[in-house]
């Protein structure tokens, strides 16, 4: 099904009857990430998920968003389908926009579940800083007017060399958005989070390190960590049975 959110044809589904929940997938997935999830809570909840502009077969926007953008995205989406207070889940960087929209009052749901959630700026290893540093310095050599005209693809080539799996796979548009989000750090304003709060977490997660779970949890007054051991950024996907028990449990 698709819904028209300012001039975006956002794709999305609505399954089962009850309670609403409310999935919110993560960066360059979709809400089939969700499935198991769904299948699960489906019986005896109305869930709802969509796909992020550029993800799935939703429309992808013309210019760069911000953090603001994707949280008005959802406050619309929510008011268009009639969906009051629903449970949020967010995983990844769904799970940014999960707690942006909840400690700025956007929402009010009884309860919020973050996968292996974005939102804070992690501490950078050495090779990370260096990696940075040094694309910094051949894009800036690059980009000088002497050399620009003669530097052909050489600064794209950079980009795929030094930028991420994630970052290269996007077009330009999201790459640019994808900057933004990044360095967007929530960490002062997630102690303004008082609805209950369940964080589930891969052991090995290296995208979203199990350090920023527990600073979450540190922050947010009515909150605990479920680690799921052995698995990494896509914790709920790897180890279904365990994450399915532990959300059941949550939100019955």
């Amino acid at each position: 099904m698709f819904l028209k959110v300012d001039n975006l044809n956002i794709e999305y589904l609505d399954e089962g009857e009850g309670y609403p929940v409310l999935l919110l997938h993560g960066w360059g997935a979709s809400y089939d990430t969700y499935r198991g999830v769904i299948n699960t809570l489906k019986d005896r909840h109305r869930v709802i998920a969509l796909n992020f502009p550029g993800c799935g077969n939703s429309d992808t926007m013309e210019n760069p968003w911000t953090l603001d953008d994707y949280c008005n995205l959802v406050l619309k989406f929510i008011k268009a389908l009639n969906i009051e207070n629903p449970i949020m889940f967010g995983h990844s960087h769904g799970g940014r926009v999960t707690m942006k929209m909840v400690a700025d009052g956007m929402v009010s749901p009884p309860k919020i579940v973050l996968l292996d959630s974005a939102g804070l700026i992690p501490k950078k290893t050495f090779r990370q800083k260096w990696r940075a540093k040094s694309f910094k310095i051949i894009k800036r050599v690059l980009t000088l007017p002497v050399i620009k005209s003669f530097s052909g693809g050489l600064l794209e080539k950079a980009r795929r060399h030094y930028g991420s799996a994630d970052y290269n796979a996007a077009p330009l548009v999201l790459r640019q958005t994808m900057v933004s989000l990044v360095n967007t750090d929530l960490r002062d304003i997630i102690h303004k989070i008082s609805c209950p709060t369940l964080l589930i977490w891969g052991e090995n997660d290296t995208a979203t390190p199990l350090a920023d779970a527990k600073i979450i949890e540190s922050l947010i007054p009515d909150c605990g960590l479920c680690v799921i051991k052995g698995t990494g950024h896509f914790s709920f996907c790897e180890r279904p049975f365990e994450a399915h028990a532990i959300i059941n449990s949550f939100i019955k």
